[in-house]
């Protein structure tokens, strides 16, 4: 989709349609999620009044207009001359393993040492969709979450990888050390998060009015009051994982925010690894594997990035306990 002034008349067929769902069918290579942001952003009007609603029932007749912005310079933004750890790149997109402790994009009064400062140095092309502050970023990490994430470079390719995100059709895998040993060796949660109102840093979940979030999990080893534990993402919401793992009482082992830090330090009965959690200063989160459909050649990629040496050391501490208890 250019940025360019694009203008519907609504037919009969189309009467009783989700603003949103016609634009998607009107359109080529744009996600439904873009295209809401758009609309509510005010780049829609309907009958040349601004319709920042996407659940808007078109009717017979109706004049839509769609103005997409320009994708916004990045002069504004700073490179920092920082190691990247570079899976593959190509003149397309990018793909790295992003250590832990580094944040995607600019946030929170942070301005340096982010992985976009250090694409902005090591790039000289990278899509403009998220603008200043987030340059060719498709998806995010936490910052205390490592592993592999893919940049784009180009505004299609960024627009293309959105919509395999929003279709399901990348796989995104991760492996974490949770507290506890869940019940059932596999199981899938599914429950809505929503942010939290006590406090707006956190995620939580609600039985309704959130956004629906499903995670597929499988244990891969279980150690004294502690588990490795493999999980796939059908969607990708916020903190979707922590969140997750909480809400079924297996937080992820040194998880600040969502009780995984105190309690695995609690139930740490071995120096060695209370001695490597406190080592590990993060969740003990990591994006092993990433696989999706090259926007331009169609090749289905597939990237892995190896268990980081903080998170090797707690497993370590963890067998070696387990050992002893046989």
């Amino acid at each position: 989709m250019e940025n360019e002034t694009h203008i519907y008349h609504i037919q009969t067929e189309h009467k009783g349609k989700r603003l949103d769902r016609f634009l998607i069918s009107a359109t080529e290579g744009v996600s439904r999620t873009y295209l809401q942001k758009l609309i509510r952003e005010g780049a829609v009007t309907v009958n040349d009044k601004v319709s920042k609603q996407p659940s808007y029932m078109l009717r017979s007749g109706d004049q839509v207009c769609l103005s997409p912005p320009d994708s916004r310079p990045l002069e504004t933004a700073l490179p920092e001359d920082i190691s990247l750890d570079i899976l593959y790149e190509d003149s397309h997109l990018i793909v790295l393993n992003k250590p832990a402790g580094m944040l995607v994009h600019p946030a929170s009064g942070v301005n340096e040492g982010t992985l976009v400062n250090a694409l902005l140095a090591h790039c000289t092309d990278l899509s403009g969709i998220g603008g200043v502050e987030r340059p060719g970023i498709v998806h995010r990490l936490d910052k205390g979450t490592s592993g592999v994430l893919v940049v784009a470079k180009t505004d299609v390719v960024h627009r293309e990888l959105s919509l395999q995100f929003e279709k399901h059709s990348i796989t995104r895998q991760y492996v974490a050390v949770v507290c506890g040993v869940p019940a059932e060796v596999t199981g899938t949660i599914d429950a809505q998060i929503a942010r939290s109102r006590r406090d707006r840093r956190r995620m939580t979940t609600v039985k309704n009015g959130g956004r629906r979030a499903v995670t597929h999990y499988q244990v891969l080893e279980s150690y004294h009051k502690f588990s490795l534990v493999q999980l796939t993402l059908e969607t990708g919401r916020l903190h979707q994982i922590r969140v997750h793992l909480q809400h079924i009482g297996h937080p992820v082992a040194g998880d600040p925010i969502y009780g995984g830090e105190q309690r695995a330090l609690n139930d740490a009965n071995s120096l060695p690894v209370k001695h490597a959690l406190m080592h590990l200063k993060r969740q003990a989160l990591h994006a092993r594997t990433l696989q999706f459909e090259h926007p331009v050649t169609h090749e289905r990629l597939n990237f892995s990035a190896p268990k980081p040496a903080d998170m090797e050391r707690l497993i370590d501490a963890l067998r070696t306990l387990a050992r002893s208890h046989l």
